[in-house]
């Protein structure tokens, strides 16, 4: 059997562009892609904090240290400059190397630099 798991994420992202007409994708400053192991293409999915719009795409490359979140084409219509977003990628593992896997959360200050780094998420509390 294999099982879908939180494979990575940057967490509180601030949408820095929103470009109807530019060819679909999101783009995403190169050294976030790299913190959170994402590769160019990847399909990633995009949770909107600010409206709840939750959808799919995939990553491109944005100049490295830029802070660039660009939702382009279509998905334009879901985010606007200054939203804060989650992007997420998900792997499909075998239960055998989902037992050791752990995920890499990726968390961004209001300018999309990174201010921290965990393998886990809190346990919630009551």
């Amino acid at each position: 059997m294999q099982i879908t798991l939180l494979k990575s994420k940057l967490h509180h992202a601030r949408v820095t562009h929103s470009e109807l007409e530019y060819e679909g994708s999101c783009a995403i400053d190169g050294r976030l892609l790299e913190a959170a192991m994402i590769r160019e293409y990847e399909q990633i999915q995009i949770y909107n904090l600010a409206n709840g719009e939750r959808f799919t795409t995939y990553a491109i490359r944005a100049q490295e240290d830029s802070g660039v979140i660009s939702i382009n084409g279509a998905a334009a219509h879901k985010a606007n400059p200054g939203d804060r977003v989650i992007i997420c990628t998900y792997a499909v593992l075998s239960q055998q190397e989902a037992a050791a896997f752990k995920p890499t959360l990726i968390y961004l200050d209001a300018h999309n630099r990174i201010k921290g780094m965990r393998h886990a998420i809190p346990v919630q509390v009551a």
